[in-house]
Parts: C-alpha cells; structure tokens; sequence
C-alpha cells in the first residue's frame, strides 16, 4: 500500500464498531415468494442457528488499513495486478474499452485494489468510513481472523439481517425503496447501468453509517457492498439447471455473497432482498465486495 494511503488512514477512526448479540435458536434459510429461483432462495429451510454475534459495521478501509499496517497483509487482487471496476466510477469511463461480455459495465483495471479502488490515482484517504472493497474471500476470512472473528453462515447471516423481526423482506421490513421518496440503502436509482440520478446521493459506495439501521442495531444489510460468508455457493434443488450451477459452482470454487451492493436494482440484480444470494469465484474482489465480522458467542 503507498505510503501516503498508509499515513492518511491510520489517523482514521480504526476501532471495532459496536457488536450486537443474537440468543440464536430457530430460524429460517430463504423465502415462499422467490424471485430469482435459479439463485436457489426459494428454498425454505428451518433452521437451528447458536448464539453469535457479529459487528454492527461493514469492514471500513481505516480498519482494514490498521489491518495491513499491522501484519503486512497482501490482497489477491495486489498480487493478481488488477481488479473489477464498474465501468462509471473510473475518471474516465471511455479510458477502456468495452468488453464483449454480457456485463460490458465491468472493466479489467490495473493495479485497482482495495487502497486505490479505481486503479492507480484513486485512493480511499477521503474514504476511511466507507467499507472496504476489493476483497476476496481469502481476504476476507484472514481480516476476521485477525479481529478474532469468521464469516458467517448463510442461516447467521439471514438472522441476522432479519434483526428480530419475523420474515421481512428487506432488513427494515417489507417497503420497496423507491426512486425518491423511501431511500433506505446504497442501490441503484434511475436506469441500470445507464444514469444513476443519486438519489440516496451516492454513486459508489457510502459510509458505513449513512443508512439507518435495522431493529437490531446493524447497517447496510442490505447495499453498500456484498458481503462473504462461510460457506460455498449450491442450489438446494435436484432440476437439471440446479445440478449444472451447482457443477459450475464447484469447478469455479464459488462462494456465497449476501446483502446486495450500490449496483442492485429491482430491473437488475434484485438481489438486496435477506432471502436473495449470489456466488462467485471466491478469488473475485470487486469494487462492490467487502465483509462483516460475526463472532461466537
């Protein structure tokens, strides 16, 4: 990490934010009104789930930065040499070229990592409460590690985000956000991924406390960035599409995300839904993944 990055963030606020405990015992995985059934969240499981604990925060940079300074940490994405950035939050969106994938708003940058998440000239000096990104899943379980944590499982994390209320839909319960008038979360507004109006005033990501939390204390449950967890991605489903992802998955090593990120929108990855789940290559960092911290009780 530069040196200037490394000095800026280390007068930055470091601390463990505050960490809320859950009693635990019955709960549920997934939802009766999927809406991307192919990701397998129509799936309803009861489940029993231990007493945890887990941050009230998503991981900042500042924490991440004290991190680094401390065991000399070196990301995948730093030793990969690049990293994927949405195509709208680089100074200049034409610099590279579209891909012909079928998500050309994704760009291949150089050296973009989780201390200059645009590539070289972008920093996060003026971003130390903003979470982390960049982060792969290796990343993210040496960062829990060190803070004396883990990630959470898929049943932890839905409890979690649920914050004690009985089956909402999203963690403050079952209102849409709207383009204007309810903005309870980092998402999309406006038309994906052609004009973000930043209605909720962000484009990329937005401090960690810059959205109420839910009933039980915890922010960004929903947007902001993804979120990892403990375990590999599957569909709980004997189809034929669900074996062939799920083979897909195991030969990719995917793991599960939770949470949603700035880049949802109901048009397009309606995915900032607590029963909604994705899964990706567990060495893939992005400008949209971070974590959180669970702990044992």
């Amino acid at each position: 990490m530069p040196t200037d990055a490394s000095e800026a963030l280390a007068i930055a606020d470091a601390r463990r934010p505050e960490i809320v405990h859950f009693s635990g015992g019955a709960s549920h995985v997934g939802t009766r009104q999927p809406e991307i059934p192919q990701d397998g969240e129509g799936l309803l499981r009861t489940v029993k789930v231990r007493p945890f604990a887990v941050e009230a925060c998503l991981v900042t940079n500042a924490r991440f930065a004290a991190f680094v300074a401390e065991t000399g940490y070196v990301t995948e994405a730093e030793t990969f040499g690049w990293g994927l950035v949405f195509r709208r939050l680089l100074p200049d969106p034409e610099a590279i070229p579209p891909s012909a994938s079928a998500t050309p708003w994704w760009v291949v940058c150089d050296g973009a990592a989780w201390f200059a998440p645009e590539g070289p000239g972008s920093h996060v000096r003026d971003r130390a409460d903003h979470p982390v990104t960049h982060i792969s899943w290796a990343d993210a379980q040496a960062f829990a590690a060190w803070a004396g944590g883990r990630l959470p499982t898929e049943a932890e994390w839905e409890h979690a985000a649920r914050g004690g209320l009985e089956d909402p839909r999203f963690p403050w319960g079952d209102r849409e956000p709207d383009e204007g008038d309810f903005l309870p979360c980092n998402i999309w507004q406006g038309r994906f991924p052609y004009e973000n109006t930043r209605a909720d005033g962000w484009l990329g990501t937005s401090p960690v406390t810059a959205f109420a939390p839910n009933e039980a204390g915890l922010h960004d449950m929903a947007g902001n960035v993804w979120e990892w967890t403990s375990e590999p991605f599957m569909v709980r489903s004997q189809t034929r599409a669900a074996r062939l992802r799920n083979e897909e998955a195991r030969a990719t090593k995917q793991k599960l995300l939770k949470g949603g990120s700035f880049l949802c929108h109901r048009s397009y990855c309606y995915r900032y839904r607590i029963a909604a789940r994705s899964g990706v290559p567990a060495d893939s960092g992005a400008s949209n993944s971070g974590l959180r911290v669970f702990y044992d009780a």
